[in-house]
C-alpha cells in the first residue's frame, strides 16, 4: 500500500504530516544538542570539583601525602577526572555523530521535499489551466449555440411573414446557416477541449500525483529510518565508553579496597615517633627532714614527668590534651632535654630557715621558669638549624638520613660527569683532531670542587648521623673520578680511598649485633630482596652483597637506612635499604 493510490485525494494531509516529520527531526537535535551541554557542564564541574580537592603544587610532600586513605583518596580525584573526560567523549560523539548527521540531513530532506511540492503544485496548476480553457470553450460554444438557434428561428419567422421581402429572407437564412456553422466549431472545439482535460485529468490522478505521493512517502520512510538511527545513536554513544567508565568506577572501588589503616597507623608513628625516653618516677622529696641544696638544683634542672611540665601548677591537676587547664609560658621543658634520673636527697640546708617548703618552691620557679618555652612558642617560632637539632631524636635521624640519600645522589651524579669529562680528555689527547684537552680543564676543575664541597658536606651529616644514634654507611654511589691529571681514583661509599681502610667512627654501634645473632634463634624471613649495588660490608654488624645477589629480608628498615638479612648459609648482617629492592611476603 503506498501514499499514491491510498491518498491520492489527500494531498493537504501529506504536505502537513511530512512536515510535522521535519519538525520532530528538528526537536530531536535540539533535545541532544541540550543534553550534549549538560554532559559538558557536569564534565566541567567534576574536573573542576577534582582540581578543588586535588594536591596544589609543592603540597605532594606533605606529611599526610603518605597515608594510604590520602592516596586513595587522590586516586578517587583522578579517576573523576578521568570520568568527566568520558562524559565529554560523549558529548562530543553525540555532536558530531547525532547533531551535526541529523542537521545536515534535514537540509536535504527539507529541499527534497520542497522540490516535490513543487512538481505538485506545477501538475495542479497545468490541470486546472486547461480546465479553464475546457470550460472556455464550453461557455462559448453554449453562446453560440443559442446565437445559432435565434438565428434558425427568425430566418423561419422571416419566411411565414408575407410582407418580407426575398432578400430579407435570403439575408436572414444566410445568417442562420452562418450562426450553425459557428455553434458547429464551437461544439467540436469543446468537444476537443473536453477530451484534452479528460487526459490531463487522469494523467493528474493516475500518474503525475501518485508518484509524486509515493515520492514523499519514500521519503518521509527515509526520514523515518534515520531518526531511528539517531535514537540508537543516542544510547550505543553511551554504551561504548561505559567500559571505560566501568573502569574508572573499578579505580575508585580498588582505592578504597587499597586503604590500609594498620600501614597509616604505623606512618603517623613513623613520621612524629620523638625519641624521647618516658619521664622516670618523681622521687620522694622529704620537707620536714630537710633538704640538700645541690640535691634539689640538680633534681629541679631535669624534667621527670607532667608535674615538671606544669612549672607553677604543681598542685593542679594535670590535663595534657584539654583545655581544663591553660598551659603558662613556663609550662613545658624543650625538647632536647632528656629526662634523667634525679639524684638521692643531701643532707638538710641550712638556707630554709624557719619554712623550708615556701624556699623550696621559690628555688623551684626561679630555677624552672627561665628554662622553660610554652607548646605555642616551639610550635610558632622553632629555631631551625641545619643539623635538625631542633627536631626530637626519631625524626631528626630520619632528615639526617634523608638529607645524606640526596647528597649522595647529587655527588653521584657529580662523580659520573667527572668520569664522563676524564674519558673526553682522555680522547682528546689521543685525537687531537676531535678538541682540545685544555678546553675542558674548567669544567674538570669546577667538577672536582663540587666533589669536594659535596664530600665534606657527607661527613658533616655523617657525624651528626652518628651523634644522633644512626647507622653506618647510607650511600649509594662507588665510582671512579678523575682527578685533575686525568689519573683514575677510586672511592668508597664513605668518601675515603678504597685502597685506605680506616675505621669508622658508627662500628662501635655494632658491636653488641654479633652477640645477639649468636644468642637468638633463625628467625623467619618475612621477604626477600634483590642487591642493585655491590656493598663490600666493611662495618662490624654489616654482611657484604653483589648485585643481582637475593639475600632473605629478617627485619625491616626502622626508620634508620638499614635493613637485616640473612643468606642462605645463615650469614646475617645489616645492609643499606637503598641498595637493594625488597619484596616482603603478603
Amino acid at each position: 500500500m503506498d501514499w499514491g493510490t491510498e491518498l491520492w485525494d489527500q494531498y493537504d494531509i501529506i504536505e502537513k504530516h511530512t512536515q510535522s516529520g521535519l519538525e520532530l527531526v528538528e526537536k530531536y537535535v535540539k533535545f541532544v544538542k541540550e543534553r550534549t551541554e549538560i554532559e559538558q557542564n557536569y564534565a566541567k564541574q567534576l574536573r573542576n570539583l577534582s582540581k578543588k580537592y586535588n594536591l596544589k603544587r609543592g603540597s605532594k610532600d606533605e606529611p599526610e601525602c603518605r597515608f594510604s586513605s590520602y592516596q586513595s583518596f587522590l586516586d578517587i580525584l583522578n579517576e573523576m577526572n578521568d570520568y568527566a573526560g568520558q562524559r565529554e567523549l560523549i558529548a562530543e560523539n553525540m555532536m558530531m555523530n547525532i547533531c551535526i548527521d541529523l542537521t545536515k540531513y534535514l537540509q536535504e530532506l527539507k529541499q527534497e521535499r520542497k522540490t516535490y511540492l513543487s512538481e505538485a503544485k506545477k501538475a495542479q496548476q497545468s490541470l486546472e489551466s486547461t480546465y479553464k480553457q475546457l470550460d472556455s470553450s464550453k461557455k462559448r460554444f453554449e453562446r453560440e449555440w443559442r446565437e445559432a438557434e435565434r438565428a434558425a428561428q427568425y430566418a423561419e419567422k422571416t419566411d411565414q411573414d408575407i410582407n418580407a421581402t426575398k432578400a430579407d429572407v435570403e439575408k436572414a437564412k444566410q445568417q442562420a446557416h452562418m450562426r450553425a456553422h459557428v455553434a458547429e466549431e464551437c461544439k467540436n472545439d469543446y468537444a476537443a477541449q473536453l477530451q484534452k482535460y479528460n487526459k490531463e485529468q487522469n494523467q493528474f490522478y493516475f500518474n503525475d500525483m501518485p508518484l509524486i505521493f509515493n515520492k514523499l512517502q519514500d521519503m518521509d520512510e527515509r526520514r523515518v529510518r534515520k531518526l531511528a538511527q539517531g535514537y540508537i545513536l543516542f544510547s550505543d554513544t553511551e554504551k561504548h565508553v561505559m567500559p571505560i567508565i566501568g573502569k574508572c568506577l573499578e579505580g575508585i572501588t580498588k582505592a578504597g579496597t587499597n586503604v590500609n589503616e594498620r600501614n597509616d597507623s604505623m606512618a603517623v608513628i613513623e613520621q612524629n615517633k620523638s625519641g624521647f625516653e618516658r619521664p622516670g618516677d618523681v622521687e620522694f622529696e622529704d620537707y620536714s627532714q630537710g633538704i640538700n641544696r645541690a640535691s634539689s638544683d640538680s633534681s629541679l634542672g631535669t624534667p621527670k614527668g607532667p608535674m615538671d611540665l606544669l612549672g607553677k601548677n604543681r598542685s593542679k591537676n594535670f590535663w595534657l590534651f584539654s583545655k581544663k587547664s591553660k598551659l603558662s609560658p613556663s609550662t613545658l621543658p624543650p625538647f632536647s632535654t632528656p629526662p634523667a634520673p634525679s639524684p638521692a636527697n643531701g643532707p638538710p640546708s641550712p638556707k630554709f630557715g624557719r619554712d623550708p617548703l615556701s624556699y623550696c618552691l621559690k628555688e623551684i620557679n626561679k630555677t624552672v621558669k627561665p628554662r622553660i618555652s610554652s607548646f605555642r612558642t616551639l610550635r610558632r617560632s622553632p629555631t631551625v638549624t641545619e643539623d635538625f637539632a631542633h627536631l626530637p631524636p626519631e625524626q631528626r635521624r630520619k632528615r639526617l638520613q634523608q638529607k645524606l640519600e640526596e647528597i649522595a645522589k647529587e655527588l653521584q651524579k657529580e662523580v659520573d660527569q667527572s668520569e664522563a669529562l676524564g674519558k673526553m680528555k682522555d680522547v682528546y689527547e689521543k685525537n687531537p683532531q676531535m678538541g682540545d684537552p685544555a678546553s675542558l680543564a674548567s669544567q674538570i676543575s669546577q667538577t672536582s670542587q663540587n666533589i669536594e664541597r659535596l664530600r665534606g658536606e657527607l661527613n658533616k651529616y655523617e657525624t651528626w648521623l652518628a651523634e644522633a644514634g644512626g647507622r653506618g654507611e647510607t650511600l649509594r654511589y662507588r665510582s671512579h673520578t678523575f682527578n685533575n691529571n686525568g689519573a683514575h681514583d677510586v672511592y668508597s661509599p664513605d668518601g675515603a680511598h678504597s685502597d685506605e681502610s680506616t675505621p669508622d667512627a658508627s662500628q662501635a654501634i655494632y658491636a653488641e649485633f654479633d652477640d645477639d645473632f649468636e644468642e637468638e634463634e633463625l628467625t623467619a624471613p618475612i621477604g626477600k630482596c634483590t642487591a642493585m649495588y655491590n656493598f663490600p660490608g666493611a662495618s662490624e654488624g654489616t654482611i657484604s652483597m653483589q648485585e643481582g645477589e637475593v639475600l632473605a629480608v629478617v627485619e625491616e628498615d626502622k626508620g634508620d637506612g638499614w635493613t637485616r638479612v640473612r643468606r642462605n648459609n645463615g650469614d646475617e648482617g645489616y645492609i643499606p635499604t637503598s641498595y637493594v629492592t625488597i619484596t616482603l611476603n603478603k
